[in-house]
């Protein structure tokens, strides 16, 4: 066989093969076939574009249009798209229970009148490319619950569930969409309310919603949304007539207020009007809508947005930021110190101290407390009087602030105040405030004020000694009188000053104690100086065998509450010891056949030993010294 025939027979094997293979795809398998044969009706339910429903002298058709179902008459108006969706579903699912043939059906002439398929009043037609014939409805068959059916082009008749029967008998207004709108809440951008009160308007800003009108103010975001749900979920419970007509029966000739609402897409916007109430359906009120050109009723509860007041949808937290943004706090305080807390990663320091590390669980105590303020009151909504309410010179600044390191397209290097809050006057609970450059005056709990720290010193962390016990080398203690102690050959602990058997597991207690000594807190420089000028007990101890650096502790009078004043030479201001802490450090060092009155006694007073300074420190009282903002 020559080549050139032997080439020829192969191209025409691949091209049988090739439609073989695409006519097989096409059509169903055996299985596909057999339950295609047992529906009535087999059609792509995305290629449908149309529904057309004949129920006697009324005609009912309904249009797809950009994915979404309306109905086209016998009125045009949204239609229920799960009611559309369900019909179709149903139909796809639609099964033959028996066929009579055409031969059967001419063997009678009578029969198809009989079954109420020669003049059939109602009819089914779905509108699309590829779609199937009219259906024809007819009489009950004998079954229970079955119909006769058949194809506007054939005589066949099906025996099949009237379910399909019952979901296009409807009224025209059963296919139409008892939803408002189909505006969603998240697709809104803007609302306008017109109430014989006056009109307000709010504006979504990014993602935040502003009063616009009668002031600039922030929103409230859930306030602004449960509105808008409220008008967008709303049920329309009667469609009453179109709005040509005259609406002074409806109470919408003259409504008693309007709710305009806005997409980004919408300009001109969606405009509800609200009127009267009907004689006979006192829970309910009539609304027209002119974005669906009809008057309706809804549900009376509608009415209540009408009486929606600016402060109702005012944001109530003292101050928005974003927290993920948050960089720097600066508090400043006139006469005091200003402090500069700057965060670096997870942790903050204090910036203006040599960027000592800052109690990190403070700082986030602050950063909540500020974020979850809510306003006690809205004072005044323009601040012409600032010295009335101590606004004119504030007594604390806060700044909250993000922060660049360097030059960016976005943002350029250094700090960038996000908020501003001024507190002025206190007056009982409430503190006046005001942020940044909103013109309100507002007041705010108190307490909010008590808790901003204006001593750099009480941002200090809390950590006061960051050792290990075995670094420690030499230990002294002085009461009355002084124990001192030093590591001696094979690391063992000796008498420097003292002598009598060591009791080492006080002595290692003690250095537990001493080695990782935390503050309850700290107390800034706010305290009477008497407070530490007589101490109970200092304790000294290095870390090294040259003995170089000394750390030195300092226990002073009571704090209230059980607990105790201590200073370091190594960290400025005063602090807080529990008295736990303070038992622990006046274990006696030397073995005593009974125990020792630190430890026999829960009481916080120091021993009898140290009465000098007992009699020093009793002269101030055991409460808590008043707290440094």
């Amino acid at each position: 066989m020559r080549t050139r025939t032997t080439v020829v027979l192969l191209l025409l094997v691949v091209a049988v093969g090739a439609y073989i293979s695409f006519y097989e795809s096409k059509r169903p398998n055996t299985e596909e076939a057999s339950r295609r044969a047992q529906n009535v009706i087999n059609f792509d339910r995305d290629k449908i574009e149309g529904i057309a429903i004949q129920n006697g002298d009324e005609r009912i058709t309904l249009k797809r249009v950009d994915k979404k179902w309306r109905l086209e008459s016998p009125v045009k108006d949204l239609a229920d798209g799960s009611v559309v969706e369900s019909l179709l579903f149903d139909l796809e699912d639609w099964k033959k229970e028996a066929t009579i043939t055409s031969k059967e059906m001419e063997a009678d002439k009578n029969r198809m009148a009989d079954y109420g398929l020669a003049k059939s009043k109602l009819r089914l037609k779905l509108l699309g490319p590829q779609a199937p014939p009219e259906i024809l409805f007819g009489n009950n068959a004998a079954l229970e619950n079955r119909i006769y059916v058949r194809f506007e082009n054939s005589k066949n008749v099906f025996l099949a569930t009237e379910n399909i029967k019952n979901a296009i008998s409807k009224k025209p207004e059963d296919f139409r969409d008892r939803k408002l709108t189909d505006t969603i809440a998240t697709q809104i951008t803007g609302l306008a309310l017109k109430t014989p009160a006056g009109e307000m308007e709010v504006q979504k800003q990014g993602e935040h919603w502003q009063i616009m009108k009668p002031l600039r103010a922030r929103a409230d975001d859930q306030k602004v949304n449960d509105l808008l749900a409220q008008i967008t979920t709303s049920r329309i419970q009667q469609f009453v007539a179109d709005d040509r007509g005259d609406l002074h029966p409806y109470g919408l000739a003259e409504p008693r207020g309007t709710v305009t609402i806005f997409t980004t897409d919408d300009k001109q916007g969606q405009l509800l009007q609200i009127g009267g109430v009907p004689e006979k359906a006192k829970d309910q009120i009539y609304v027209r809508f002119t974005s669906r050109n009809f008057v309706y009723t809804l549900p009376k509860k509608i009415e209540e947005v009408l009486n929606t007041r600016p402060n109702d949808l005012r944001d109530r937290h003292l101050v928005r930021f974003d927290q993920n943004q948050l960089d720097r706090i600066t508090i400043d305080a006139p006469g005091k110190d200003k402090t500069v807390l700057a965060r670096k990663g997870e942790v903050w320091t204090i910036a203006n101290q040599n960027n000592a590390a800052a109690n990190t669980g403070e700082v986030r105590r602050l950063i909540d407390l500020i974020a979850g303020e809510q306003v006690t009151k809205f004072v005044e909504d323009v601040a012409s009087d600032l010295p009335k309410y101590g606004l004119d010179k504030p007594q604390l600044i806060l700044t909250l602030s993000s922060f660049a390191s360097e030059n960016t397209a976005e943002t350029s290097a250094g700090e960038h105040p996000m908020a501003t809050i001024a507190f002025g006057r206190i007056e009982g609970e409430n503190v006046y405030a005001r942020v940044g450059d909103e013109p309100f005056i507002v007041t705010a709990r108190r307490a909010v004020l008590d808790n901003m720290f204006s001593s750099p010193l009480r941002w200090q962390d809390l950590a006061i000694f960051q050792f290990k016990p075995e670094q420690i080398h030499r230990l002294s203690i002085i009461t009355d009188h002084e124990r001192t102690i030093g590591r001696g050959p094979n690391n063992q602990w000796q008498w420097i000053v003292g002598n009598g058997a060591m009791d080492t597991a006080n002595v290692q207690s003690l250095l537990n104690t001493i080695a990782s000594l935390r503050a309850v807190r700290w107390v800034g420089n706010d305290v009477p100086a008497q407070a530490v000028a007589k101490p109970q007990l200092t304790i000294t101890f290095t870390t090294s065998p040259d003995d170089k650096t000394i750390h030195k502790l300092i226990v002073g009078g009571p704090a209230g509450d059980g607990m105790w004043l201590a200073r370091t030479d190594e960290r400025a201001g005063t602090f807080v010891i529990s008295n736990p802490d303070l038992n622990a450090l006046r274990l006696p060092l030397v073995q005593t056949s009974s125990p020792s009155p630190a430890l026999s006694t829960p009481s916080a007073s120091p021993p009898p030993s140290v009465s000098p300074s007992r009699t020093a420190i009793g002269s101030i009282a055991p409460t808590s010294p008043t707290p440094e903002r």
